[in-house]
């Protein structure tokens, strides 16, 4: 699994920023947030509905790809349905400290996941792990616990026993420059490419 976020979201009452907010404009903005390679991944080619090892999709295009959940591994059909972008008045809604934050606003990828195959699931999924935001070409801060109330997002911990043939739309939450114009959700299996959805800013 790419990080393990059940300690953390037990261990706080509120969000909590997972990442150092200077990745927002630091320089290790082509890296994911499970420490994979720097390589920016070249774009597949976009005839290809479903590429099997990482590249950009168009809307409403699903990838495919293999999850450890717990010790037997999952596939999934996987689609970014979505990026949902708040204002900074979200953000300080959030407990996120406003220095900080300041200029940032969150955006909040709703991901949808498939069990294509595999044993039912006997704890939370890890499926959303791999899930992160990149606004303008630079990564986002994920933020820790934001995503499980918001409207269309389920919350993991209900999905025990999540079976092969059920969808779930899982949420990821991460900070933003509040002028991003261009926004990407990309998903990747551990140490593979990412798969790559783009999308407008809108607020």
């Amino acid at each position: 699994m790419l990080y393990k976020k059940t300690a953390l979201r037990l261990a706080a009452p509120v969000a909590v920023l997972a990442l150092a907010l200077t990745a927002c404009g630091g320089g290790d903005d082509e890296k994911g947030s499970s420490g994979k390679s720097k390589d920016k991944p070249a774009a597949a080619d976009k005839a290809k509905a479903k590429p099997e090892s990482g590249g950009e999709l168009g809307t409403g295009e699903s990838a495919t790809g293999k999850v450890e959940e717990g010790d037997a591994p999952v596939t999934y059909e996987i689609t970014a349905q979505k990026v949902d972008v708040g204002t900074e008045a979200d953000t300080k809604k959030m407990g996120v400290d406003p220095k900080k934050a300041k200029g940032l606003v969150p955006a909040i990828a709703h991901v949808k996941f498939t069990h294509k195959s595999g044993a039912a699931l006997k704890e939370t999924p890890d499926a959303n792990d791999g899930t992160r935001i990149f606004a303008d070409g630079r990564r986002g801060t994920l933020v820790i616990g934001a995503s499980e109330d918001a409207p269309g997002c389920e919350d993991t911990y209900s999905l025990k026993g999540w079976k092969q043939g059920e969808s779930h739309v899982l949420c990821e939450t991460y900070l933003i420059p509040k002028d991003a114009k261009d926004l990407e959700v990309q998903w990747s299996e551990e140490d593979g490419e990412p798969f790559i959805w783009k999308f407008a800013a809108t607020k």
